[in-house]
């Protein structure tokens, strides 16, 4: 399945709709992305013409907005009004507690790699300023304020609370929404808030917020929209830190959410939240509930 950033997110809530239904008793779902062995984006050749690079996706609308997530983050900047220096001061948190996690319980080796290598311990606000924007004259999203091109894996085991093992998460809801595709960084906040009524919940009952670092300014608007507690927000870190394996994390955040709330961190409450933007203008959530099954 295709939903791009939110692929893996979504792979994990049709596996709980098909148990919940009872098509299925268990599900392994997730996400895997090989960004360094991706090919760039060509139209096939058309008689004598030879193959073309195209930046606009061949199956967007005629006059609907398809920016790139680069331009569309320094837009959303501009328009919300996100300074540079809030953007590097979020970039440098990311970093700083990334670099203090424990990813241990989250992590598979792989050839004797037990660490992600792209966190940078000591990085800091100031040292983000030097860099030049990545966009364009004007913009404000940099490499240093935006989430690296990574590759990346995550898979979850979904099944029915008397097969479960605990403690673990269980799927409370899951939304996805559209919104403005000039504006893709805002759109978690719509499926945020739809997540959170079909849960029967608000912001303020959730202990701990998953969101994919795409851009700092991303993070921070959404944070700043949906209302939610920027503390509870990436605890360990998030994509501008470890990376961005798109197809994979919308996993990846629950995998971060189930490692930080089966270890009882005394979080708050029992309620968990991921959420992604996705290009094109749309957005997904989830809420997830800790069991002690």
């Amino acid at each position: 399945m295709d939903r791009q950033c939110g692929s893996g997110l979504d792979a994990v809530g049709q596996a709980a709709s098909r148990v919940r239904a009872g098509d299925a008793n268990l599900v392994l779902a997730g996400g895997v992305e090989s960004a360094s062995t991706a090919p760039w984006r060509f139209r096939p050749p058309v008689g004598d013409e030879p193959p073309t690079r195209y930046t606009r996706a061949p199956f967007t609308p005629a006059g609907t907005p398809d920016p790139d997530m680069g331009p569309a983050a320094d837009d959303l900047a501009r328009v919300l009004g996100v300074t540079r220096a809030q953007q590097d001061a979020y970039a440098a948190r990311s970093h700083r507690l990334a670099a203090d996690a424990d990813f241990s319980a989250e992590i598979v080796p792989v050839r004797g790699e037990t660490r992600d290598r792209r966190i940078r311990a000591g990085l800091t606000a100031e040292r983000l300023a030097r860099l030049p924007a990545a966009f364009g004259d004007g913009g404000t999203a940099t490499a240093g304020n935006s989430c690296g091109i990574s590759d990346g894996a995550a898979v979850l085991a979904v099944t029915t609370r008397d097969r479960a093992e605990g403690p673990c998460l269980a799927v409370r809801s899951w939304a996805v929404a559209g919104a403005d595709p000039a504006l893709p960084g805002l759109a978690p906040v719509p499926a945020i808030d739809a997540a959170l009524r079909r849960a029967g919940c608000t912001v303020d009952d959730v202990g701990t917020i998953e969101i994919t670092e795409a851009f700092a300014s991303v993070a921070l608007a959404v944070i700043d929209r949906a209302g939610l507690d920027p503390d509870r927000v990436c605890q360990g870190g998030g994509a501008i830190a470890l990376g961005h394996p798109w197809g994979a994390s919308g996993a990846l955040l629950l995998v971060r959410l189930a490692a930080r709330m089966t270890r009882g961190d005394g979080l708050p409450s029992a309620l968990g939240l991921a959420a992604c933007a996705i290009g094109g203008g749309q957005g997904i959530a989830m809420v997830v509930e800790r069991i002690d099954a």
